[in-house]
């Protein structure tokens, strides 16, 4: 039976050239097609799909984020991360979130079916130059650095979500409406981040997620549009 996979890129050019190449192995299945995080969640909860290949860089949820709301919908759904960038930041997060996966899109077609057929078959799967860069950094001892700064470290996952959010400028109703939860939860969440770092406004909370590189776990952040109403 063919392993059932959701393609997820924002780019409908970049999903029909994939789904060109999964059509070449009889293993492979593109149930569906989604533009952003958003609708990948929806039809991941609608439909199950196996496995999910999708774009760091999408609107609103990126990648990362996309990936761990997936897994707590789905823990047994595999997704895979597709990114143009082999930065640590990155890397490190889509690890994080439970991606079995990450895959350069300058891959060849060969290699990204053998990516794939690993990861469907239980095993995980870094492009070469992301797994050599990864090691050369542990093996210095500094992978930690290029982590978000230790300001951030009382915060929990939902709260960093949350945090970059409102660092690109989107407003709790957007939040909100991104993450499926109320207005309110959102504006106790912003509250809550204050209280625990000392900031008395959004402003602040902005300033301390862009220095603390927060904003560069994905290729496609927007930057900060302006403090929340």
């Amino acid at each position: 039976m063919p392993v059932d996979i959701l393609l997820v890129d924002d780019h409908k050019i970049l999903r029909d050239g994939i789904k060109a190449i999964l059509e070449r192995d009889p293993e492979f299945r593109v149930v569906g097609e989604a533009g952003s995080g958003a609708e990948a969640l929806q039809f991941v909860k609608e439909h199950h799909p196996a496995l999910v290949l999708m774009d760091i860089g999408l609107p609103g949820l990126n990648g990362v984020e996309t990936t761990a709301e997936i897994l707590r919908h789905d823990p047994d759904c595999k997704v895979v991360i597709l990114s143009m960038f082999d930065d640590e930041n990155s890397v490190v997060g889509a690890v994080r979130s439970g991606a079995r996966g990450f895959i350069l899109k300058k891959v060849s077609d060969s290699d990204l079916l053998e990516a794939l057929h690993v990861i469907a078959q239980g095993g995980v799967y870094l492009s070469p130059q992301v797994s050599d860069r990864l090691l050369s950094r542990i093996q210095k001892g500094d992978l930690e650095s290029k982590q978000p700064g230790s300001a951030l470290e009382g915060l929990s996952p939902r709260e960093l979500q949350v945090l970059r959010m409102v660092a690109e400028g989107k407003t709790s109703k957007e939040i909100a409406n991104l993450l499926t939860l109320r207005e309110q939860t959102i504006r106790s969440y912003r509250k809550t981040m204050m209280k625990k770092l000392g900031i008395s406004n959004v402003a602040g909370l902005t300033q301390l997620a862009l220095s603390s590189g927060l904003t560069q776990l994905a290729s496609s952040n927007e930057g900060a549009r302006g403090a929340d109403e």
